[in-house]
């Protein structure tokens, strides 16, 4: 098995595998059996909010692998042949012995030996659909680390700040380290500062031209901040609405200011382009790494926020029929 370093500490913290594992008795052992491959390497990866971070590698023989280390935390990891892919087959690690069986082609893994895999495999493709309700959820796995995992993965972009609070207040106590519970915790601080009534966190950021465009650089103007990407089936499919929107309200001093949550430059401005956003846009090409994400806690594009001449928020829409009745009740 080969161990990924950085200055000689494990790349991911949450997976101390430098040393310990099963051999210690009290770490976790995976062994694994893969039908696509008879050999190469199969690589472990740790969730980490949107991506995979590659933690660890093994070789397959005769189409078994073994992973051994020990976990600090119960947390979401992955499996895959390549080494670059952000689409591993996923399952939860604790100090456990997990006896793997997995089909990349068939998209499939079957699990032997954890409660909390049993209960993924018995869930997850029920997550954010009809009949699912996390509240339930949570009141029957209080302590259960997919209670946050769904909420953070699936769920936060539909959350308002009530609901985030209110969920928080159902895990248990034994989840107060857990990566997902403090992102939880996160979100709400943020979430906090980004309430109607409150008055917009100021950003700069730059336009195609490479110019700073500041949030305040608009005041005086209500101004609907639009936070998008050129990447994005929604954006794309909401941006009509938004160009239909600003033709009527832009002569009764109205704007809007497009936010771009994308990392390719020829994708953000092909986008612009083809869809006549003829207003101001701005993005610093960082993706979801970009600092925008964290001061306006977004975790959905697209996301609409529309602001009074002070700055002031107003309301927040998250799809075309809330942004259509937000404009329409302040400007008709």
């Amino acid at each position: 098995m080969k161990k990924l370093f950085l200055g000689g500490i494990c790349l991911a913290l949450a997976l101390a595998s430098c040393k310990g594992g099963k051999e210690n008795g009290n770490g976790y052992l995976i062994s694994g059996e893969i039908s696509d491959i008879k050999s190469g390497m199969v690589y472990l990866k740790e969730y980490q909010d949107k991506n995979y971070t590659l933690v660890d590698s093994a070789e397959v023989e005769g189409g078994h692998f073994e992973f051994r280390g020990f976990a600090l935390q119960t947390l979401a990891y992955g499996l895959t042949t390549d080494k670059e892919s952000n689409n591993p087959l996923v399952f939860f690690l604790d100090n456990e012995t997990l006896n793997i069986k997995m089909s990349e082609e068939k998209k499939k893994m079957e699990i032997e030996g954890s409660p909390i895999n049993t209960l993924y495999q018995e869930t997850v493709g029920k997550v954010g659909k009809e009949g699912f309700d996390i509240n339930e959820f949570v009141a029957a796995n209080p302590a259960s680390a997919l209670a946050p995992y769904y909420i953070m993965r699936n769920l936060a972009w539909g959350l308002d700040l009530e609901q985030l609070q209110t969920l928080r207040g159902k895990l248990d106590a034994s989840l107060d380290g857990n990566k997902y519970v403090k992102q939880m915790e996160d979100l709400i601080a943020r979430k906090e500062g980004v309430q109607v009534g409150k008055i917009a966190p100021d950003f700069t950021l730059p336009d195609p031209d490479g110019n700073a465009v500041s949030l305040k650089d608009f005041r005086g103007k209500y101004v609907l901040v639009s936070f998008w990407a050129g990447w994005c089936p929604d954006c794309r499919r909401e941006n009509p609405f938004i160009v239909e929107a600003y033709n009527k309200y832009k002569n009764k001093n109205f704007t809007v200011l497009g936010v771009s949550i994308d990392r390719d430059r020829k994708t953000w401005l092909n986008a612009v382009e083809q869809q006549g956003l003829v207003w101001t846009q701005v993005s610093d090409l960082k993706y979801w790494q970009s600092d925008i994400v964290e001061l306006y806690a977004i975790r959905w594009v697209p996301t609409g926020i529309l602001l009074d001449p002070d700055g002031k928020i107003l309301n927040i829409s998250l799809n075309e029929d809330e942004l259509v009745k937000n404009l329409a009740s302040v400007f008709e």
